[in-house]
This record gives C-alpha cells, sequence and structure tokens, in this order.
C-alpha cells in the first residue's frame, strides 16, 4: 500500500525509528508514515490516531483514516480497516485509494458483492488501472463460484434434512445424512445455510432422540456451526443449554461417553465465542455484534455449578463440569483485573465445589464420583482462589468455607462432622494457605488425631489422609509430630485393614521428610527408609488391592525415593515400575509418578558447593552434606538406562495426554525434568522419539511453569539437534517445535542451552523454505546475529551454520541487501576467522548471497577494506570445503559485473587462481580445480585476460 505523502520503503532497519513527541497533526502524519515504511503498522497506526484527535481539516482527516486503514490492512484486522476506508469516502466520496482499500477489506471479510462495488467504481475513475481491472475478473470469478456453491450447498441441505425427517428412512441412510451435516456444520457456508433453512430445531430434534449416532452428529454439527461466531451463539441461547447439559448428565455407555464429551466441547466453543477467544482461527471475520454475553455466560457456568450436587449427574458427567469451569472461570491473564466471573463462583458455587470435595466414597448416599473427580474440585479450588485479586475477596472465599465447615461439624453426629473433616482434606490440597487456617479453628486438629483412635474404620481413613494433606507444612507437621504420630504408628501395626495400613505408613513417610533427617523415618518407623520402600513397593505389586489404594504406595515412594538407596533398588524392580506405569491412568497419581521419576534421575535442582566454602566449612567444624555415591554421574546413566528399558517414555507420553485439570503446571515441569534427564544420551533420543517423546514435548515446552517450559523447550532441541525432523517431529508437527527452540536464545538462558537450540534451528533451517520462513517469523534471526559476535567459539559456529542455511530463503537475502545494517559486513568478517568451522559457514553463507543477488557483490566490496584479503585467504585455504566456497564467492563477483571482475584481476587473486586452475586433474579436488577454472574462463570472456597454452 502507498501512503500519502511516503516516499521508498526501507526493509527493517536494524536501529529503530526515533521520533520526538508532537503536537502537529501533519508532522504526526508524517511520522506515521515513517513507521509504515519501516513495517512497523502499530506504531504507524497510533500516531495516525493522535493526529486524528487533534486535526481540524476535513481532507486531512480523510488521508488519516485512508492510511490508517492501510495500517489495518496489513495488521490482517479487515473490520477495522473497512471501517476506516469508509469513515474516509464519507468524507471524500471520489477517494480512490480508500476504495480500493475498503474493496481489499471486504474482500478479506467475505463480502465479494460489496467488494466489487468498490472495485468498479475505482475502474470507472482510472479505466487503464490494471490492479482494479485485475481485481474486477477475480471477485467476478469469485462470486460466480460463491454461488454455486451456495445453490449446490442449499441443495444438498435440503436432501439431508429430507433423509432426516424421515422416520422411514433406512438407519445407515439417515446416520450418513447427519454426518454429512458435521461437514457442512464445519463449513462457513454450509454452516450459515443450515442455520437460516431452520436446521438448528431439527438438530436440536435429533439431539432428543435415543439413537446414539444421531445424537453424536448433531452434537458435532452445532459445534461446528457455533465455532467463531458469536451472533450465531448469542441468538441460539438458552436453547442448546438444556438439551446440552442434559447429555452431560446422562451416559453410562461408552457410546454416551463419546456424546458427552462431544457436548463439552460444544459448551467450550460455545463458551470460547462469548468470550471472545480462538480469534487467531477465524482472523479475518468480521467481529458480530453483540450486546452483552455476560447473561449467556453466568447462565452456563450456573448450569455447570447446579451439575456437581446433582446425584442424576454421573461421576464421569461431574469431571466434565469441573474441568469446564477449571478452563473457563479463572482468568488465563493476571493483567486483566476482570476477575468477575470468579467472583460469580465463589458468591454461587464454592458451597457446592466443598460438598464434593467433602464426599466419601465408602459411605451411603455419596455423589456418583470417578478417581479424579475429588482432586479436580480441589483444583479448582486452587485456581479460585489465587485468581483473587486482594484481602477483601479472599476473606469472603475464606468465611464462606469456614461457616459452611462449622455447619457440617456436629459432635452428636460422627458423619457429618467426617464430612467437614473431608473437606478440611480437600481444601488442604488446593489453596494450601487458606486449608492451613482452616486446621486453626477450633476442634478440628483435635478432632483429626482423636478420629486417628477411633474404632470405626472409615473415621481412621479420613482423619489418616487429612493428616496426611496437613502436614505438607512444617509449621503443622510440628504439631502433628508431636501429637499423631504415635497414633499413626499404632494404626499401622495393629490395623488388618490394607487400605488403612498403607495411609498410616505414607503418613509416616510425609512427617518423616517433614520433620527432617534428624526426627525423620529411621526414628520411628524402626527400621530404614529402605524397609519402608520394600512394603511400599509390595503393596503397588499387588493386583488384588484396588487401585485408589495402591495409588498411594506411589505417594509413598515419591517421599522415599529421595534416599539414593531406595530410588536404586526401586528402579531395579522391574515388576514394581511396570505397575506404577499402569496406574499413570489414574490421573490423581500424576504428581506423585512424576515426583518419584524425577527424584530416580535425579532431575530437581541441586546447589553446587563452592569448594573453598566446603573447605572453610570443613576448618570450622560444620557439617558438609556429601554427595551419596549412588547419586553420582554413572549411577544416574544406570538408572536412566533401566527406566527407559521398562517404557518410562510411553508412560510419560499418557500422563501429558491427559485432558484434565489434574495435570496442573508443576505436574508438567516434573514430567518435562524428567524428559530431559532421559535426553541427555544422544543414544537414547531415538528411542524416546519412536514412544512418542517428541511429540508429547511440544505442549510441554508451550503450557505451564517458565521452569517447565525452558526444560520441555531444552529436551525439544536435543531432539531436534541430531534427529531427522521429517521422524522426529512428522507433518505440521515441526512448525509447533520451533517456538521453544527460538525461546532458548535468551541471555537468561544457559551457554548448552542456546548451543543446542541453535543445533536444532541449524538442522531445521536446512529442510525446506517453509520451516526457514518459520524461523524468520518467529524473529530469530536478530538473535541468531547475535550469537554470530559471540566470544564462545562453538556457540558462534552454531550461530554462523545456522545463518548459512537460512541465507537459502529470499526474505532473509533481502534483508541483507537492504541498508542501513551490518549483516554483510559481519559475515565478510567471520569469512577471516581463524576458526576452521566458523570459516567453512560464513563462507557458505556469502557464497549462496553472492549466488542469488548481485547487488550484494559490489556492496560486499564496500563494507570492509579488508574483503580482498580475507577472499584470497578463503582460495587459498588447506581445507578444500572452505577454498572451494571461496572460490565460488570469487566466479560469483566475476560474473556480476566487468568492473568487478577488472578489480580482482587486478589483484593477486589472479595468480591464486591461475595456480589452482592451472593444477592437473584430480577426483579428490577436481570441484575446486573446475572452480577456478570457471573463474579465468568468465574474465577470458570479458576479454581482461588472454588464454595461455599450457607447458
Amino acid at each position: 500500500a502507498v501512503l500519502e505523502g511516503a516516499g521508498s520503503c526501507q526493509t527493517e532497519p536494524l536501529v529503530p525509528v526515533q521520533l520526538s513527541h508532537m503536537e502537529d497533526p501533519i508532522q504526526l502524519k508524517e511520522e506515521g508514515n515513517k513507521y509504515f515504511q519501516a513495517s512497523d503498522y502499530e506504531r504507524a497506526a497510533e500516531s495516525y490516531t493522535k493526529a486524528m484527535k487533534l486535526n481540524k481539516d476535513r481532507a486531512l482527516q480523510a488521508v488519516l483514516y485512508r492510511n490508517r486503514a492501510a495500517c489495518f490492512l496489513k495488521k490482517e484486522e479487515y473490520a477495522k480497516a473497512a471501517s476506516d476506508a469508509s469513515r474516509a469516502i464519507d468524507i471524500n466520496s471520489s477517494d480512490i485509494k480508500a476504495l480500493y482499500r475498503r474493496s481489499q477489506a471486504l474482500e478479506k471479510l467475505g463480502k465479494l458483492d460489496q467488494a466489487f462495488k468498490d472495485a468498479q467504481k475505482c475502474a470507472t475513475m482510472e479505466p487503464r488501472n490494471k490492479n482494479f481491472q485485475e481485481t474486477l475478473r477475480r471477485l467476478g470469478a469469485d462470486i460466480q463460484e460463491k454461488l454455486r456453491i451456495q445453490f449446490s450447498t442449499d441443495m444438498r441441505v435440503q436432501k439431508m434434512f429430507e433423509i432426516l425427517l424421515d422416520e422411514n428412512s433406512e438407519k445407515e441412510k439417515r446416520e450418513r445424512a447427519a454426518n454429512n451435516l458435521i461437514v457442512l456444520g464445519r463449513e462457513e457456508a454450509g454452516a450459515e445455510r443450515i442455520f437460516q433453512n431452520n436446521g438448528v430445531s431439527l438438530l436440536l430434534q435429533l439431539i432428543e432422540t435415543k439413537n446414539a449416532e444421531l445424537v453424536l452428529a448433531a452434537v458435532r454439527t452445532l459445534s461446528g456451526m457455533c465455532t467463531g461466531h458469536k451472533a450465531r451463539v448469542s441468538s441460539l441461547g438458552n436453547s442448546l443449554l438444556l438439551p446440552c447439559t442434559w447429555r452431560v448428565k446422562n451416559h453410562s455407555c461408552s457410546q454416551c461417553a463419546h456424546i458427552s464429551l462431544a457436548v463439552c466441547n460444544l459448551l467450550q466453543t460455545i463458551t470460547d465465542c462469548l468470550l471472545g477467544q480462538g480469534k487467531e482461527e477465524h482472523h479475518g471475520k468480521e467481529e458480530a455484534l453483540v450486546l452483552d454475553t455476560k447473561k449467556d455466560l453466568k447462565m452456563i457456568t450456573m448450569r455447570l455449578l447446579d451439575m456437581l450436587v446433582s446425584k442424576n449427574v454421573s461421576g464421569q458427567g461431574r469431571d466434565r463440569a469441573l474441568n469446564l469451569l477449571n478452563k473457563n472461570i479463572p482468568r488465563k491473564d493476571p493483567k486483566d483485573h476482570d476477575n468477575s466471573r470468579t467472583t460469580f463462583v465463589i458468591d454461587n458455587g464454592l458451597k457446592k465445589i466443598l460438598k464434593v470435595v467433602g464426599q466419601i466414597p465408602e459411605m451411603p448416599g455419596c455423589l456418583p464420583l470417578t478417581e479424579n473427580t475429588q482432586l479436580t474440585a480441589s483444583i479448582l479450588l486452587n485456581k479460585l482462589y489465587d485468581d483473587l485479586r486482594c484481602d477483601p475477596e479472599r476473606d469472603n472465599y475464606r468465611v464462606i468455607c469456614e461457616e459452611y465447615i462449622k455447619s457440617k461439624i456436629d459432635p452428636q453426629n460422627m458423619d457429618k462432622t467426617l464430612h467437614a473433616i473431608q473437606m478440611v482434606s480437600g481444601v488442604l490440597q488446593g489453596p494450601f494457605d487458606l486449608g492451613n487456617k482452616l486446621l486453626g479453628m477450633k476442634g478440628v486438629m483435635e478432632m483429626m488425631v482423636a478420629l486417628c483412635g477411633s474404632e470405626r474404620e472409615i473415621d481412621q481413613l479420613v482423619a489418616v489422609e487429612a493428616l496426611i494433606h496437613a502436614s505438607t507444612k512444617l509449621s503443622r507437621a510440628t504439631f502433628i509430630i508431636s501429637n499423631g504420630i504415635t497414633l499413626l504408628k499404632e494404626i499401622y501395626k495393629k490395623t488388618k485393614n490394607e487400605k488403612i495400613k498403607i495411609r498410616a505408613l505414607v503418613g509416616l513417610c510425609k512427617l518423616g521428610s517433614a520433620g527432617g533427617t534428624d526426627y525423620g523415618l529411621r526414628q520411628f518407623a524402626e527400621g530404614s527408609t529402605e524397609k519402608l520402600a520394600r512394603q511400599c513397593r509390595k503393596w503397588l505389586c499387588n493386583t488384588s488391592i484396588d487401585a485408589r489404594t495402591r495409588k498411594w504406595a506411589v505417594e509413598g515412594l515419591a517421599y522415599l525415593t529421595l534416599d539414593a538407596d531406595v530410588k536404586d533398588d526401586f528402579v531395579e524392580d522391574e515388576q514394581a515400575l511396570q505397575a506404577m506405569f499402569e496406574l499413570t491412568s489414574d490421573k490423581t497419581i500424576l504428581y506423585s509418578v512424576a515426583s518419584a521419576l524425577v527424584n530416580c534421575t535425579n532431575s530437581y535442582d541441586t546447589k553446587e558447593l563452592v569448594p573453598e566454602l566446603v573447605q572453610l566449612a570443613k576448618f570450622s567444624k560444620q557439617h558438609v552434606p556429601e554427595e551419596h555415591p549412588k547419586d553420582k554421574k554413572d549411577f544416574v546413566v544406570k538408572r536412566v538406562k533401566r527406566l527407559l528399558k521398562a517404557g518410562v517414555v510411553s508412560a510419560l507420553a499418557c500422563m501429558v495426554k491427559a485432558d484434565s485439570a489434574i495435570l496442573t503446571d508443576q505436574s508438567k515441569e516434573l514430567i518435562a525434568r524428567v524428559f530431559l534427564a532421559l535426553c541427555d544420551d544422544p543414544k537414547d533420543r531415538g528411542t524416546i522419539v519412536a514412544q512418542g517423546g517428541g511429540k508429547a514435548l511440544i505442549p510441554l515446552a508451550v503450557e505451564g511453569t517458565d521452569v517447565g517450559k525452558i526444560k520441555a523447550s531444552h529436551a525439544l532441541a536435543k531432539i531436534a539437534a541430531i534427529s531427522n525432523p521429517d521422524i522426529a517431529f512428522p507433518g505440521e508437527r515441526v512448525y509447533e517445535v520451533v517456538r521453544p527452540l527460538v525461546s532458548l536464545l535468551n541471555t537468561e538462558r544457559d551457554g548448552l542451552q542456546n548451543y543446542e537450540a541453535l543445533l536444532g534451528l541449524t538442522n531445521f533451517s536446512g529442510r525446506s523454505d517453509k520451516l526457514r520462513m518459520k524461523i524468520v517469523k518467529e524473529r530469530a534471526l536478530p538473535d541468531i546475529e547475535n550469537y554470530m559476535f559471540e566470544n564462545h567459539d562453538q556457540l558462534r559456529q552454531a550461530a554462523t551454520e545456522c545463518m548459512c542455511n537460512l541465507v537459502v530463503s529470499k526474505e532473509v537475502q533481502e534483508r541483507f541487501v537492504a541498508d542501513g545494517n551490518d549483516r554483510l559486513k559481519l559475515v565478510v568478517l567471520l569469512c577471516g576467522e581463524d576458526d576452521e568451522k566458523v570459516q567453512k559457514a560464513a563462507a557458505g553463507a556469502l557464497a549462496m548471497l553472492t549466488a542469488a543477488q548481485k547487488k550484494l557483490c559490489s556492496k560486499m566490496t564496500e563494507v570492509t577494506t579488508q574483503w580482498l584479503e580475507i577472499l584470497q585467504r578463503l582460495c587459498l585455504h588447506d581445507n578444500m570445503e572452505v577454498q572451494h566456497r571461496g572460490l565460488v564467492i570469487a566466479f560469483n563477483l566475476i560474473s556480476a559485473s566487468k568492473e568487478l571482475a577488472k578489480k580482482l584481476v587486478e589483484s593477486e587473486l589472479l595468480e591464486i587462481l591461475t595456480f589452482v586452475g592451472k593444477q592437473e586433474d584430480d577426483p579428490k579436488k577436481q570441484h575446486v580445480i573446475n572452480a577456478a577454472r570457471d573463474c579465468l574462463t568468465k574474465c577470458m570472456d570479458y576479454g581482461l585476460i588472454k588464454p595461455l597454452s599450457r607447458a
């Protein structure tokens, strides 16, 4: 787009435009033009907006509107572009630039008829303008195609409806027609035809049928129709919610489970639309004008909250509702100040969530639950609490919890009190600080300890679990150690109920960890951590014990594997490892499994001991912790090999696939740590890829804690550095890996992370132009250039090799051609480095640049006075690969122009070329000799030298 008053466009200068603050609208317009020329469309739009506010001249206002429209076109904000262009046209109806920009924007928005009219006006004003004529032809063809498709779609929709409405139609025909509707629902034209032809009411009728295939097809069609269309979602409103939530509640068969999942996806699609999310997938669509979506969102939220406490909802249905609340209620971005959805749920649904966490499956009247339900509810409590912005909001949360729990405590009704203790236990698994405050409520801790001594097994079961969760913080663990250890030991020794016994053991493990080494396991467990670990492994492998009880053995091992002897024995027990991996289908133990694996692979953070400080501590007779022999490198490597052999990668990949709120950011970080430890040996990386490790690492590198994302990105870099990208990351997946690799090109990351990320990007950039463009789009180029300046030889080499591959891209070449940067100078100087590998990569980059862009040939002679000396050194290099690249550069310069060729002939380079070219043919270095001869032949063609007969 050409801006009013804009000069020639400069491609991405290295130094950003620096402009002073101005109050003159004309100067602000010029400032905007300069930003536009520098491809900084955001700041250009800001300058035009400032100018609009200060300007009073209508003619200038029209120019500002059409210039800002050009910015919006570049930013692909087509609705805004059309709006600004229309405002310019309102001021001046014959503004041809504004008309053409509006035509472009309307075309992108799918409004082909209106775009055609604007283009037609442009062509009428300037009949000889080829761009206008070409646009008219293209739009005309597109309109004809759209009409053809629309007519065809109308016929298909009508035919499908006839089949579906006819109860006498064959079952297969009806199901096929319903499935075809799914495809149409995903297409904009098809979705609109279904919507306009009263298809929604028919789809709702299908949802009410008992035919599972038809119900599933109807729900998926509605999901496709609602995706990215806020106006359509708002118009459907409550008519969708009742049948949808009913379908989430009621499913007992496997087919109905698919329906429940499809309905949850539909509800998520509706929520995304109402929240304005998922716009990147429909970047060019015009936003719908919807007055207020809060009412619809509150309606969906209330439906989900009601499902939590309904006895008619299955355990899986309750999990779906909790997952939807976990995903959509808390803010995604802490910078967003609006947490009204969270406060709404706290005021209207906190007690309902507490009721879920307070359920005791062993007692009568319990709501239907799965093994994941209560932990998912605890995670929701934690997310809601973390999303609160101020102390009054947190106090309100605490008061609601305290009042509800107090209402359940009744000394005369032990069952009711038991539910209250279970609620406290559930809160402790969520917002722990709040759980600590609830423990401080009068009589709660005493009641927990008293229940441990109860004769009823259910009392002991609930109390022991509560003690385990309460012992995470040392302040509370101290009270429990002094009051509850004796009871736990008695329970462990006397009870014959394995469910209680295993929990008591985990309590002892956890309290030992909280109490410290001196007051730890060896003091109150009559033996050693190895003895306790053997007992845990025994329970873990005992398939006659229910899975919910066996998972506590994993919890115990998560603490016990902090001991080097225990972790070594555990990894050698293949049966125990397999039993643990099989239990990962129970999502509630993901954190415990990941913790145990982090301990076994020593992938936790350790403080490096400074030798001088160690000597000082020994001199002052202070205790200095020494590394256990089994924590040394050799033992860790052996454990990693055993885990790989046992199939740990497949288990980790399954854990990552968990579509549940239970897979928390902390769990993701632990899994990422384990993956990084497994990838340490290059020989193992093929196995990791083959078992799904590469695919599993991508989401870990994108979502989670900052540390977790860095660890996962580093593991991806290790794989990408040496693997064939087509095998390690097949299809489109390889493009998802680029961003994590680029994120490691940061001065805050260590040298190894920088180096392996560069190796991975080098590998990728050598595969295809599409991958090279993706790397450039992720803004990796400036970082790669920075590493080419590094003092560290390996980093400089890796960055230069990466650039050597990237310069194949035309866009990268254009950045070298652009004025105002030193990119070419850097590459030329790197060709003169002493490091042979850096020389080779830089010479390769320079050879490709000078071959592709003739302008760079003359520019090369201007960037530094050393260029000729460097070129001569390349052409005489001992390494034939470097020498060949130097000779190719010389040939490119000679071929670029006769003047450049003359410069080279007049220098000592002619002697070098003659010396190399006159050598006898030799298969080992024939490519070098031929390159020199090509240079000489070109010089002869120019008439700069004459052929001499060989002696």
